[in-house]
């Protein structure tokens, strides 16, 4: 391709975006006003996310997006949770066979020394930032897919500064990263259980999914101990959900920084080891 058809195509794509955005600022593509009042549905949402009042029909967690995800539609982010982690088991079997090859890592690997130690003290802000929006998903805008989804990045860092060798080494590998991602999901498999079991050992009544009591069900999850609000099974389930989302994309991150020569050796039947 020559270098004018690059900037050719370049320049129409940001006149394209900026033409789009233009569009969609000036209401172009048609505008509606946000309703002067609450739709019903909205409304309900609202009054039974948080209602100490009224317990039996609450989720009893202030954020309402996540109380929606776990609580109201959680049989939905089960089978969600459950595609992704078919869709690691795909990209896993595509790569059956195909490895890292052993390769000692020096000193000089990866990028300059100021560059790493950057990257280490920005990795621990990240995997602190990750943890915060999985454990304080239930209270605050966040969750399990977002935490996980920022602890990703901390791997993903040091691939491209330290190298996937260096992760190799220190015991991020793709199996073990499998290992994580199966135990999180088993995990919110658990949770959707966990009140459930416990109706089963007091004899009573209770549900798959259940968080909080029902009028039928009078069993749940403890959602305020010790003054902190908890969110019943929605702190669990937050929690496992990071576990797993962090060890999927760590996976794919591993599986996409192996050489291609690799790869073709063992999918090509090794035609193109030379």
């Amino acid at each position: 391709m020559a270098a004018w058809e690059r900037v050719v195509i370049a320049v129409s794509m940001v006149v394209f975006v900026a033409l789009l955005a233009l569009a969609f600022t000036v209401g172009a593509l048609g505008y509606r006003a946000p309703p002067p009042t609450l739709r019903d549905l909205a409304e309900v949402y609202l009054r039974t996310t948080f209602n100490s009042d009224n317990p039996l029909f609450s989720a009893m967690a202030p954020e309402a997006v996540t109380a929606i995800v776990w609580d109201y539609r959680g049989l939905d982010t089960l089978f969600e949770t459950a595609v992704f982690f078919l869709a690691i088991i795909a990209s896993v079997a595509l790569m059956r066979g195909v490895s890292l090859p052993r390769k000692e890592v020096g000193p000089a690997a990866g990028m300059s020394p100021i560059v790493k130690t950057v990257t280490k003290i920005t990795i621990g802000m990240i995997l602190a930032v990750a943890a915060s929006i999985a454990f304080h998903g239930h209270l605050t805008p966040g969750g399990g897919f977002q935490g996980g989804a920022t602890a990703a990045v901390a791997p993903l860092i040091a691939l491209v500064v330290f190298s996937v060798y260096f992760l190799e080494h220190a015991g991020v590998t793709k199996n073990r990263m499998l290992g994580l991602r199966s135990a999180g999901l088993l995990g919110v498999g658990l949770t959707a259980f966990l009140v459930l079991a416990a109706s089963i050992v007091s004899g009573v009544q209770a549900y798959v999914l259940q968080n909080q009591p029902k009028p039928t069900a009078p069993i749940g999850m403890p959602s305020i101990v010790d003054g902190a609000i908890f969110g019943g099974t929605l702190l669990l389930f937050n929690i496992f959900e990071a576990l797993a989302v962090a060890a999927g994309f760590t996976l794919v991150f591993l599986l996409l920084a192996i050489p291609e020569e690799e790869a073709l050796k063992v999918t090509t039947g090794g035609e193109h080891a030379h």
